[in-house]
């Protein structure tokens, strides 16, 4: 079966991989470009780049722009991190707390963490980071899709 997603070198961002899907017009194009790359401790960094189309009224990043960001990040970090089939698969659940304002002067890191794989399931979780401290933690079960 063909991938649904591709990891390729990002010639810009030297040490980064561009995190693209093979069916444009889809939802991960709402987020513009998303970089993932591998961290110490077998954990993975997912990054986006904020613009004004990703703020609320107050000039921060908007709720709804960073949840659709940490669901990328979910199957983005999974599969950097080694899991099986991360990005052909569901969100079953996901648990976030906002801690902080995201600023949209600087791109957003999820730093991806799987806790178990199983046969079906991804146990995830992470933070998402900027400069200023911790703007959310997450924790999300993943399902993997069957055979097409």
């Amino acid at each position: 079966m063909e991938p649904v997603f591709s990891s390729t070198p990002d010639p810009d961002f030297p040490g980064w991989n561009r995190w693209e899907l093979h069916d444009s017009g889809r939802f991960l194009d709402t987020l513009g470009r998303v970089l993932v790359r591998v961290e110490p401790e077998g954990k993975a960094r997912v990054r986006m780049f904020p613009e004004r189309q990703h703020s609320n009224m107050l000039d921060a990043v908007h709720g709804g722009a960073l949840l659709g960001f940490i669901d990328i990040a979910l199957f983005a970090g999974a599969e950097t991190c080694g899991a099986a089939a991360a990005g052909n698969g569901v969100t079953l659940d996901c648990n976030t707390q906002f801690l902080s304002p995201g600023s949209l002067a600087e791109p957003l890191d999820a730093v991806v963490e799987v806790l178990r794989e199983t046969g079906r399931l991804i146990f995830v979780r992470g933070l998402v980071e900027q400069s200023h401290g911790t703007v959310a933690a997450f924790s999300a079960t993943l399902r993997k899709a069957g055979k097409r």
